[in-house]
């Protein structure tokens, strides 16, 4: 089974209230921004369709919503790296500070505190977003590297199956590079480029334990996220009800969102909270391994880049390679 306690995750997410109520604040103003604007897009087309539109305005006010909705993910996709540094970086630090016991403010100064911590390990958001999406790069060579689930599971005729299973794998990693970031606060450091490869490398020669842990979780998440989606359903009809036309397709959309936005508050925190905790305990008292260093490095550009970038940014020396 799994190595991390439910209930010391949802342990940690009570006590990081502030964070979830600000995540709650933003990701629900997402939500908003998205019914918003495909109503007004399908308001829009429906205006047009009645007077110019051959098709209708059912289908005028079809592409009208899919505008507003492209419109709102783009400006969703600029703000991503605010996301991620004010938002994500900040509730990780406190949820760091509370995994090793260390006190933390209550109340609004918790977001201040969180901020400032974030702020002396990251000077800009611009540098947490290159570590992060070479992180990420990274972290996809370590189940290559693992074999997939056919290192565990070596059974054979059951090459559809292993494929899958792989498949599950890759998407069980969507949290790693939160928990790297989570190392790279842990240890206090200031060359996070250096600090983020260490992380990635004791993530991978730890991969057997990280990676059945991390299934375990994307099983218990998407259970939890398709309930919250089914539950979805009801208030995006209401909502598709009143929009121009009445577009039904739009109700399994909308339902999509509302999971997302519920996910994003709820869910993602408690799936951090449950991996720094193995993270942590696995790689106490361990030291990055060069073979594995090698390994990536061989195997992954945005490894490399990241070792690049430690010595260019910061003057640091990669770990030494193993003799060939």
């Amino acid at each position: 089974m799994w190595d991390f306690s439910i209930g010391r995750s949802v342990a940690i997410m009570f006590r990081t209230w502030p964070f979830i109520l600000f995540r709650m604040v933003v990701y629900f103003a997402m939500t908003l921004a998205y019914v918003a604007a495909t109503g007004t897009g399908a308001g829009v087309g429906w205006g047009v369709g009645h007077i110019f539109a051959d098709g209708g305005p059912e289908g005028a006010a079809f592409f009208g919503g899919i505008a507003g909705f492209a419109l709102v993910s783009i400006v969703v996709y600029w703000l991503r790296e605010y996301i991620l540094y004010v938002l994500k970086a900040g509730h990780i630090a406190v949820m760091v500070h509370l995994i090793d016991g260390r006190d933390v403010p209550g109340g609004q100064g918790q977001i201040a505190y969180a901020k400032a911590v974030v702020t002396q390990r990251f000077a800009e958001a611009n540098i947490l977003f290159v570590v992060d999406q070479l992180v990420k790069g990274a972290i996809r060579a370590v189940t290559g590297l693992l074999g997939g689930i056919a290192a565990f599971l070596p059974i054979p005729g059951l090459d559809g199956l292993v494929r899958f299973a792989n498949t599950v794998i890759r998407i069980s990693l969507t949290y790693v590079d939160e928990i790297i970031l989570g190392y790279n606060i842990r240890i206090e450091s200031s060359s996070p480029f250096e600090t983020a490869r260490q992380g990635v490398v004791l993530y991978a020669q730890n991969g057997a334990k990280m990676v059945k842990n991390a299934v375990w979780l994307a099983l218990i998440l998407w259970g939890t996220t398709f309930v919250i989606f089914l539950l979805m359903l009801a208030p995006a009809g209401a909502v598709v009800y009143f929009l121009p036309g009445h577009l039904s397709g739009w109700g399994f959309v909308l339902a999509i969102v509302f999971a997302w936005a519920l996910k994003a508050a709820f869910v993602e925190p408690f799936a951090i909270a449950s991996l720094m905790q193995v993270y942590f305990k696995t790689i106490e008292g361990q030291t990055p391994d060069p073979e594995w260093d090698y390994r990536l490095s061989e195997a992954s550009r945005q490894f490399r880049q990241l070792k690049e970038k430690a010595v260019s940014s910061f003057g640091e020396r990669p770990a030494p390679q193993p003799s060939i």
